[in-house]
């Protein structure tokens, strides 16, 4: 298939590079120059989302925002610029569902389809080709699209119409962002009491408290490493989508908004850019005490 792929961060560059080795052609646009280790798998690189579309079949983005995607697709020189009816648009980006149903609209009206994609896993997620991606839009583009997610997902479920895999991704972040602060608290109680939370995590592992939150971002707050796999001003862009819905569907989510003001707490202290295991640290700064001191 020519498949063409716009955002090659963090995620976007492995993701690329898993289409590339499926033996797919590939052209590539990003703000940045295109990383090496994909121009030297064969990927082309185009100066604009226009010359992508303009080759490609389907025409993945993969940007940070909601303003970004809007930029992507319908900015100077965008993807929709580039579009011929019969195409597909697939964003895989984290946004809002309300601004999604928009570009899905505006796509179609170009005559062509729009899948909503967001992922879950993080970049290890995104390397291990292993990442959940949940989709919203037509059955017919989505069995289109299928063997490219499947080379860069294990889970790949069809939740509903266009805005529905957005409203999964939200709700996935809050279950996140939730778990992160259960396992940090954890951690921290044990530490203060005494106890290796080393020790705790392993016995933990094997009961009903285990979880892959547990097992990874466990082991990152324990060895106290932040280098980020996904940043915490990702994520508090992510409960913001969260928070804002509630607001409109008059929803109180208080856990949603506690773990939101920790996360702010971090970006305080000049964490925005840490992973969202350091989350632990702004529960750190309350109790006095860091996870493994004596």
């Amino acid at each position: 298939m020519k498949v063409g792929f716009i955002g090659l961060g963090i995620m976007g560059t492995p993701m690329a590079g898993h289409l590339l080795d499926a033996g797919h052609t590939l052209y590539v646009h990003d703000i940045k120059p295109v990383p090496a280790d994909l121009t030297d798998k064969g990927a082309i690189p185009c100066p604009s989302g226009a010359e992508v579309a303009a080759a490609a079949e389907v025409i993945i983005t993969m940007v940070p925002d909601t303003p970004h995607v809007g930029a992507a697709l319908f900015g100077e020189n965008g993807v929709a610029a580039g579009l011929s009816s019969g195409k597909i648009v697939v964003d895989m980006s984290s946004i809002s569902p309300i601004e999604t149903k928009e570009y899905a609209k505006r796509i179609n009206d170009l005559g062509c389809a729009y899948l909503d994609a967001p992922v879950s896993g993080g970049e290890v997620g995104a390397k291990a080709a292993s990442l959940t991606i949940m989709v919203g839009g037509p059955q017919e583009a989505f069995d289109t699209v299928k063997p490219l997610f499947d080379k860069m997902g294990k889970n790949v479920t069809l939740v509903g119409g266009n805005g529905d895999g957005q409203t999964t991704k939200v709700a996935n972040q809050i279950i996140v962002a939730l778990t992160i602060e259960a396992v940090a608290e954890a951690l921290l109680f044990a530490s203060k009491a005494g106890a290796d939370p080393a020790k705790v995590r392993q016995a933990l592992m094997g009961g009903f408290a285990s979880s892959r939150i547990l097992e990874v971002h466990g082991e990152r707050m324990i060895n106290r490493n932040f280098t980020p796999g996904f940043r915490i001003e990702l994520h508090q862009k992510d409960l913001n989508l969260a928070l804002s819905g509630a607001k409109a569907l008059n929803l109180s989510l208080p856990h949603t908004a506690s773990c939101q003001q920790l996360f702010n707490a971090c970006a305080a202290q000049g964490g925005s850019a840490w992973d969202h295991s350091g989350m632990l640290r702004a529960l750190e700064l309350l109790a006095g005490h860091e996870v493994g001191s004596k």
